[in-house]
């Protein structure tokens, strides 16, 4: 009888003995085969060109640490409606050469081939971006980046950017579908604001959304947002982008300094008929 059940004792055993050596097999390949990477761990994965290509995570470290500098190769204008928040502007002369923009990164880092620094301009078709690094390149540089998605991946991942104050002139005086948005206390927004513009607190970007303050049925309308401290106007700008509007930013400067500008803030004319509230234009 023993012998009778050790012989139906040893396939169990035999089985069990054969799920612990794959298991052992196993486990370390998978530890080496890397998780398949989320849409913000990702890049455009190009054939080899100069620069390394960065993904929109790793971006978003090197500006929390704030020790590489980001360099946005696009034209003064371009820059000024919308960059990468700390972004610094290195313009090009025309679309065809980046003679330039070596030249004035060059300056930046004289004598230091392996310097780091990443290039990001309008996106992933963008050509600029790939002139410089090409240019550099050819210049000795070894050791920089590109964020080649760009802008508009940055965006559309919720991202918010800085619009300095020539994009805000250039919005407010040729965009009239442009929602400005000021951040101050209703107390303050009550006594004086932009023309049209709209009051949304921080927190509020969802009912925003909903009661029509945000126009809910055009997220691609250009979305500024002001306050008295631009980081202010950032969180908020960061909380509308949250909310699919890919094109919302926040001013690098305050409402005083749209006050004591050029900018005729006041004019009504450029509100839509449904935002008007019935002032006069002081024009």
């Amino acid at each position: 009888m023993r012998n009778i059940q050790n012989h139906f004792a040893q396939p169990p055993l035999i089985f069990g003995a054969l799920i612990a050596i794959c298991i052992s097999i196993l486990l370390p390949v998978q530890a080496q085969c890397p998780a398949t990477p989320n849409i913000f761990q990702t890049s455009l994965l190009e054939p080899p060109q100069p620069g390394k290509e960065l993904s929109t995570q790793q971006l978003q470290q090197i500006l929390a640490d704030g020790q590489i500098p980001v360099l946005d190769v696009r034209f003064e204008l371009e820059y000024a409606i919308s960059h990468i928040p700390s972004a610094v502007n290195i313009p090009p002369l025309n679309n065809t050469s980046a003679d330039r923009e070596v030249s004035l990164i060059s300056a930046l880092f004289p004598n230091n081939p392996h310097a780091e620094f990443v290039l990001t301009c309008n996106g992933p078709f963008c050509g600029k971006s790939k002139r410089v690094a090409a240019g550099l390149a050819a210049a000795g540089y070894d050791n920089f980046y590109r964020y080649q998605l760009g802008l508009p991946v940055w965006r559309a991942l919720g991202n918010t950017v800085q619009t300095d104050f020539d994009g805000f002139a250039y919005i407010f005086n040729l965009d009239r579908s442009a929602v400005f948005v000021d951040a101050r206390t209703p107390q303050d927004f009550q006594a004086d604001t932009v023309a049209c513009a709209v009051n949304v607190q921080p927190g509020e970007a969802t009912a925003a959304n909903d009661d029509g303050r945000l126009p809910l049925w055009d997220k691609g309308a250009r979305v500024v947002v002001f306050a008295d401290d631009p980081q202010l106007a950032k969180q908020v700008a960061s909380e509308i982008a949250k909310k699919a509007y890919w094109s919302s930013s926040y001013f690098s400067g305050t409402f005083a300094d749209l006050e004591s500008s050029r900018l005729r803030i006041h004019s009504w004319r450029r509100c839509h008929k449904d935002r008007h509230r019935g002032e006069t234009d002081d024009e």
